[in-house]
């Protein structure tokens, strides 16, 4: 009955489009007071979901994607990658890729890639003569690059629900995500040749350099992130600090575009985002202890289990639930609740966790540009003004893409344990 009443609350309000951690609160506390369990056990157990040390990376990667956002990157960026894909067919499109896979590297949030990538790329790519609803697709998907390549805020709550060291989980992300931008590039390449979509001139090597240099000391930074943790000088917490540290410094004294009077509103704009998905792990966390007191996922897996061990179909069928899942649930939500069962599932026939943990965040990615709920979707068809049905249509064919690279990671390991262990004993 209490369980009952738990999923009907929550699946009531996702297709009411109340917002996730909201719905998360409102089932789980209805289950409580259902089961006559003192209310108190709520913000206990949601403390107990925030209360790990690496979390505290997450605010820090915010603040600094977003000074460095507010310091000039963005510009930066795509005019290094316009650079070196621009003279292609479909070079905008292109370079949209290019950028997110770079802008991708210092924010680690995809929402955050779609709305800066394409604030300053769709309403170009429209003014060049491209589509209205490719542009905005193209901006989309391109944008669940961001947190697969390292940094990235979901592998960061990967490593703090499984164990798994963050560092390598960033590691483990980067092929795959430089396989998801390459991929996307080829199907936006197709696409432009079979459509006639305009290309530019080759601006010359000289450009080339120029635009590497105005883009280096942001392109430097993805890289202070991952040498500070292979090099074990500091925590993923450690260094979100020093990349926010860094952040400014870059921002404010080198491109001298960062000031001083839009610190209040940077902090601020981060500390709201950081709020939000903390508050989202601490009713997810609610929710997935009530899910594990009823021992669901253990029903999960013996479910799975009786109609096959084979890892081959074990791997088919999480992917399949990840991806109807990801159509509905915020990532971060769908992680904290799902991930801990699947991967004792996964486990329980010989699957990798780490490689488990790569591709059930990849997986999610992709569901940040699904319909019903694919915020990455909504954000693009709002910076191009247009209705969510023909970005719909136009982002299929870099979805089909991105599930044949999800199949590839899925099934081939060592695309994602490869690099950890080459750089991490």
């Amino acid at each position: 009955m209490e369980v009952t009443v738990l999923f009907l609350v929550f699946v009531g309000g996702l297709i009411a489009g109340v917002p996730v951690a909201i719905t998360l609160g409102v089932s789980s506390l209805a289950y409580l007071l259902l089961a006559g369990i003192p209310p108190v056990v709520m913000p206990q157990k949601m403390y107990a979901g925030m209360d790990v040390f690496v979390l505290l990376s997450i605010p820090g990667f915010i603040l600094a994607g977003n000074l460095m956002n507010q310091g000039g990157i963005t510009e930066r960026i795509i005019r290094f990658a316009n650079s070196l894909v621009g003279w292609i067919r479909g070079g905008l499109g292109l370079t949209n890729i290019a950028a997110s896979m770079l802008f991708g590297g210092i924010t680690g949030t995809a929402v955050a890639d779609a709305a800066s990538i394409g604030g300053v790329m769709i309403p170009g790519m429209k003014k060049a003569g491209y589509p209205a609803d490719f542009s905005a697709a193209v901006t989309a998907a391109s944008s669940t690059v961001g947190p697969i390549i390292p940094p990235s805020v979901p592998m960061i709550i990967v490593g703090a629900l499984s164990g798994i060291s963050v560092g390598k989980m960033f590691l483990a992300g980067a092929v795959p995500g430089i396989l998801m931008g390459l991929a996307m590039m080829v199907t936006c390449f197709v696409i432009s040749a079979r459509r006639d979509f305009p290309r530019q001139p080759w601006q010359g090597a000289g450009e080339v350099v120029r635009s590497f240099g105005g883009a280096f000391w942001a392109l430097a930074m993805t890289f202070l992130i991952i040498y500070g943790l292979l090099s074990g000088l500091a925590t993923p917490t450690e260094t979100a600090v020093v990349a926010s540290v860094y952040a400014f410094m870059v921002g404010a004294f080198i491109y001298r575009e960062l000031k001083v009077s839009k610190l209040p509103g940077i902090v601020v704009d981060s500390a709201v985002s950081a709020a939000g998905i903390l508050a989202l792990v601490g009713f997810a966390n609610v929710f997935g202890w009530i899910l594990v007191s009823e021992h669901i996922p253990q029903a999960i897996a013996e479910g799975v289990l009786s109609l096959t061990d084979n890892k081959f179909m074990v791997i088919l069928i999480i992917n399949l639930l990840l991806l109807f899942v990801g159509m509905f649930m915020e990532t971060i939500a769908a992680l904290i609740i799902l991930f801990v069962p699947l991967l004792s599932l996964a486990q329980a026939v010989g699957i990798d966790p780490l490689h488990f943990a790569t591709f059930a965040v990849l997986n999610l990615m992709i569901g940040l540009t699904t319909p019903p709920v694919g915020v990455c979707l909504f954000v693009c068809a709002g910076i191009a003004r247009l209705p969510l049905a023909p970005v719909v249509v136009a982002i299929l064919p870099f979805l089909a893409t991105n599930i044949l690279v999800l199949l590839a990671v899925s099934y081939i390991p060592a695309l994602a344990t490869w690099l950890p262990s080459l750089l991490i004993p």
